[in-house]
């Protein structure tokens, strides 16, 4: 994964040259980090930013759904490291509020520009068309699904507030938000600006003090280990990682919002850590660390098993963006990179470690016989057979998710997925976005049927945008994650002929799977046909599903069953 680089600490930046417009200034900052390309739907509101952004080095790329604009702007984000949504007043940006409070739960960091309506057409509180409650409405809104947000309302101002935002998605690795009175965007800047950026250095007396700790409790333990996670991908540390890993030969596992930030062929890697939900001796070996080195984690709720997760504070050393613990102690304004700069630089030299032989956790292996009924577990099987270098896994929610966990990716940010806030419909619309950040990996998505009806369609600007990803629609008729956690009939879809939407786009190949003789048949044509999208739709029997997901609903249904006297 690419990281646009920060600016180091004092860096002002690359000109004083006065920049002629509010407008211009912002697309010329969102350039300087790294985005070359905006996703959106036109509208009335923001067209005077779409015509300076057509005329910019920046692509705009139109898409059929906000929502879709924003998952694919999510997706375009942690593949290259910023990424940016532009949409019209109210009906664009509420429409957004899904997806971008997915990508601020899971550390994207997404810039959100929000047209409004001008300054001077506000006077008197008229009802303008998309206009909700106040003039205000929107921005309170993404305020609360964002790290920072502004509305350039004051051209004294606005050259800063850009500035100001576009840091803190920097340093924070969340979205922002950006509106612009669509009559602001021509003001000329009224007084000088340098540009500031860069985020503050650690603090040294804390980080020397945080080593001193860490290095500690790391050589004196007898099995040390690396759990890694979704911030390892968000700052693109995933070279210094495995330098620290190798040099200090400290086993790594990952958690599933951390899966891939090293390739799971490396001899160092243990596996998926999932708690009670994941394969037997990753959980044994990551919980009998005596000194689990913790680096970027989200301890969240899918993360950890549902919370069956047994890790002891006391032997944990805890190091995010956000905060340092080490076993009860805090040490505050240390950056993440610093850390593993500074262990790094303390040169550990650690016993052997002991990592445990991998079990192939996709299930049993493929029947023999062609007429075989599908199955999930005969499905991954056969998807971790295809991957190569070149594919980048995109997981939606359900036994997609799930089910792709046991995948082995063989080299490093190849699995993309929102496992923590998990919203059903990213997988498609992440096709585009990660499709058009990188265009020489090849998205396979994995995506159940009721989730390829949300936004299934995005599949328009794949054609459009020349992208040939693999779709794999996991065909069992309605929501089967619900199935068994609660049974009814709400959990059943109308089922699709999913096969014969290219039909409908004028382009790409449909293939009708029903057994596992014509799983193997249409991969082989999927992976042959590059100029185009494949889309296979795989039959599965309703209550059919993953190991994974068994555990998983065993431990959740408890939770969500109602209770009878």
């Amino acid at each position: 994964m690419a990281t646009a680089p920060l600016p180091a600490p004092g860096d002002n930046g690359v000109s004083d040259t006065p920049p002629a417009t509010i407008g211009q200034y912002l697309i010329d900052r969102l350039y300087s980090i790294g985005v070359r390309h905006v996703f959106g739907i036109p509208g009335d509101y923001i067209l005077g930013i779409y015509k300076m952004l057509e005329a910019s080095p920046i692509e705009l790329v139109g898409v059929t759904r906000e929502d879709s604009a924003g998952f694919a702007a999510d997706a375009y984000a942690r593949v290259n490291g910023i990424g940016c949504v532009a949409v019209t007043y109210c009906v664009g940006g509420l429409s957004l509020c899904n997806s971008i409070a997915g990508a601020y739960a899971e550390k994207s960091p997404v810039v959100v520009l929000g047209g409004s309506p001008g300054m001077s057409e506000r006077e008197r509180n008229p009802l303008l068309h998309h206009k909700v409650k106040g003039f205000e409405t929107q921005f309170e809104v993404m305020e609360k699904l964002t790290v920072a947000s502004t509305v350039l309302s004051d051209p004294m101002t606005a050259f800063s507030e850009i500035d100001r935002v576009l840091t803190a998605a920097q340093r924070y690795k969340r979205p922002v938000y950006i509106e612009i009175p669509r009559d602001m965007i021509s003001f000329v800047q009224v007084m000088p600006h340098r540009t500031q950026a860069g985020v503050p250095p650690s603090d040294p007396d804390a980080l020397r003090e945080a080593l001193d700790e860490a290095c500690r409790l790391l050589k004196d333990a007898e099995r040390p280990m690396i759990l890694a996670d979704v911030e390892i991908h968000r700052f693109g540390l995933q070279d210094e990682l495995l330098a620290l890993a190798e040099e200090a030969r400290l086993p790594i596992a990952t958690t599933i919002l951390g899966k891939s930030v090293i390739s799971e062929a490396h001899p160092l890697f243990v596996g998926v850590y999932e708690g009670a939900m994941g394969r037997e001796e990753v959980t044994h070996f990551v919980e009998e660390s005596d000194c689990l080195l913790m680096l970027g984690c989200f301890l969240t709720d899918i993360n950890l098993g549902i919370f069956t997760a047994k890790l002891d504070p006391s032997r944990c050393i805890n190091a995010t963006s956000e905060d340092l613990q080490i076993r009860y102690h805090h040490y505050r304004d240390v950056r993440l990179d610093d850390f593993i700069a500074g262990l790094r630089e303390r040169r550990l030299r650690l016993a052997d470690p002991l990592v445990p032989v991998r079990s192939n956790g996709t299930g049993p292996a493929l029947s023999s016989d062609p007429d075989a009924p599908m199955t999930s577990a005969a499905l991954f099987a056969k998807l971790n057979t295809i991957l190569d270098d070149n594919t980048v896994v995109i997981a939606d929610i359900g036994d997609a998710l799930f089910g792709s966990a046991d995948l082995v990716m063989s080299r490093r940010t190849e699995f993309i997925s929102p496992a923590y806030y998990t919203s059903m419909g990213f997988g498609v619309p992440a096709a585009v976005g990660a499709g058009i950040a990188n265009r020489t990996q090849r998205p396979l998505v994995i995506v159940g049927d009721g989730a390829f009806q949300m936004t299934g369609m995005e599949l328009s600007t794949v054609v459009r945008q020349g992208l040939n990803p693999i779709v794999v629609v996991m065909n069992n008729k309605g929501y089967t994650t619900e199935r068994f956690l609660l049974e009814g009939s709400f959990n059943d879809i109308q089922n699709w002929a999913y096969h014969k939407i290219p039909e409908v786009l004028g382009a790409g190949l449909g293939i009708e799977v029903h057994t596992q003789g014509d799983l193997a048949l249409a991969l082989a044509k999927a992976i042959a046909n590059t100029e185009s999208f494949t889309l296979l739709n795989v039959h599965l029997d309703p209550l059919d599903r993953s190991p994974a997901l068994d555990r998983l609903t065993q431990k959740l249904s408890s939770m969500v069953r109602p209770t009878t006297e």
